[in-house]
């Protein structure tokens, strides 16, 4: 398996796995797929990583959070695998890679907005070290119910 940078030639394949979880998870409240070229303009936008092992089998991107100056050393991040591909490393690698990339690029921390059904999710992201800060109860609306919203942080 290797870590890379993603490229425009991996957008079909990351838009195929974010618009799984958007169509049919609650991991994300997004109600709307992602088109090809929103993935192209997010990999042009966001320091992208994909996991390729015979092909993209997961993506982690990082983005600024919030707007503003004083908001500079802080992100949000993303990372989501090919379905049914959990417990091979693939997020653990991509997400060991994204946070040194983030360290180095002067990031002092990153942030997780995980839903409240995801407990996997919550617990993949306590095993790399992130802290939960806050429990937003139902801030998220998706399948006909309100969802928490889990906020974790872990300081690069």
């Amino acid at each position: 398996m290797l870590i890379r940078p993603a490229t425009a030639v991996d957008a079909l394949a990351i838009a195929a796995i974010w618009n799984h979880y958007i169509r049919d998870t609650t991991v994300t409240f997004l109600p709307d797929q992602k088109s090809l070229e929103d993935v192209e303009k997010m990999i042009a936008t966001d320091v992208c990583l994909v996991a390729d092992d015979d092909g993209v089998q997961g993506f982690a991107r990082y983005f600024q959070f919030r707007g503003g100056r004083g908001y500079f050393h802080t992100v949000e991040h993303t990372v989501l695998l090919v379905p049914g591909t959990g417990g091979r490393g693939y997020g653990r690698d991509l997400m060991k890679e994204l946070m040194a990339h983030a360290a180095a690029a002067g990031k002092h921390s990153m942030w997780a907005g995980v839903s409240g059904e995801n407990a996997d999710g919550v617990s993949f992201h306590a095993a790399l070290g992130f802290a939960e800060v806050a429990r937003l109860p139902e801030v998220g609306f998706k399948f006909g119910r309100w969802i928490d919203l889990v906020l974790m942080q872990k300081r690069l």
